[in-house]
């Protein structure tokens, strides 16, 4: 059984990567050509107990993100949070001159800043696995000049500000992930778009094969693990393009179904309700009512 590898501290992972220790205990800048995994392991696991930013290049291993796998010809910019599992497949066969940078940073560094909580709000710390962020020249001077600047500060002589300037740069990086990964949702547009219809065809497969009636409602887990992607992916892309979250269009779907079975058969709102995987008949009518201000016998009345 392949060993998963704990890593609670910067500088255990230090040390995992055969590295020198770390200038500073809670927040380390690493030279990614520089990092060595253990040489025996061709498939390495860990679940570390930081934050990770990494700008990777040229990487003799497999790193899947989501739908496709990437190469790191172009450079590739990917968010790990504390506690996140990893595996990475090495190529041994594979001779490239890996290039990039590690910001690993320890929660610890962001205690009692308003950081240490926003930090948890950034979609791409929780879907970094499946949607990795590629950047262009222009954009990976950008992040490089930032993850530079905050080494500089934490090799300069500590005072009381060395951590309020590292925190405004981490800020700022952040802020440009964000602007950068909305670009990418826009210049991906076709395939972004496949991936729409695929979650409509999805949807519309698991409501007419009776699985709400086997099943219930689909879960938003369901509907991304049938699409190889994250949750939390599948709703920020469709809150790119649609402004509704995952839950809201199931709940459209339902109520579109809905109103075609009380505009033209003969069941009761409670045969319905039971038909699309609700428990209660009454949690049916409140939905409808919410979604279309009508309850549902008075939409049906609207047909006669």
């Amino acid at each position: 059984m392949e060993k998963t590898f704990r890593l609670n501290s910067i500088a255990e992972f230090h040390a995992f990567c055969n590295l020198p220790n770390p200038e500073h205990p809670l927040i380390s800048l690493i030279d990614y050509s520089k990092v060595s995994y253990p040489f025996d392991e061709t498939n390495v696991k860990w679940i570390q107990n930081f934050y990770t930013i990494g700008l990777k290049r040229n990487v003799n291993a497999k790193f899947n993100y989501g739908q496709q796998q990437y190469d790191f010809d172009s450079g590739v910019l990917s968010f790990i949070a504390p506690l996140q599992f990893l595996k990475i497949e090495i190529n041994p066969e594979m001779v490239v001159e890996p290039a990039g940078w590690l910001l690993l940073i320890h929660p610890d560094f962001l205690w009692n800043t308003p950081l240490a909580k926003k930090i948890k709000s950034y979609d791409f710390f929780q879907y970094a696995v499946n949607e990795a962020l590629f950047l262009s020249d222009k954009e990976e001077n950008v992040i490089v000049s930032l993850l530079q600047n905050i080494e500089k500060e934490y090799q300069s002589n500590i005072d009381k500000f060395s951590q309020e300037l590292i925190i405004a740069q981490l800020e700022m990086l952040l802020i440009y992930a964000e602007r950068f990964y909305e670009r990418q949702f826009i210049t991906r547009k076709k395939s972004n778009y496949e991936l729409l219809a695929r979650f409509e065809q999805v949807l519309s497969e698991y409501f007419v094969s009776g699985k709400l009636l086997k099943d219930g409602i689909p879960t938003v887990s369901y509907l991304a693990d049938q699409l190889h992607i994250s949750p939390n992916y599948l709703g920020s892309l469709l809150r790119m393009y649609t402004q509704q979250n995952t839950q809201q269009h199931i709940q459209y779907k339902l109520i579109d179904y809905a109103k075609e079975r009380l505009s033209t058969t003969n069941m009761s709102v409670a045969e319905i309700a039971y038909e699309l995987g609700f428990e209660h008949p009454q949690s049916f009518s409140k939905l409808f009512k919410q979604k279309t201000n009508q309850s549902p016998m008075e939409f049906r009345a609207s047909f006669n």
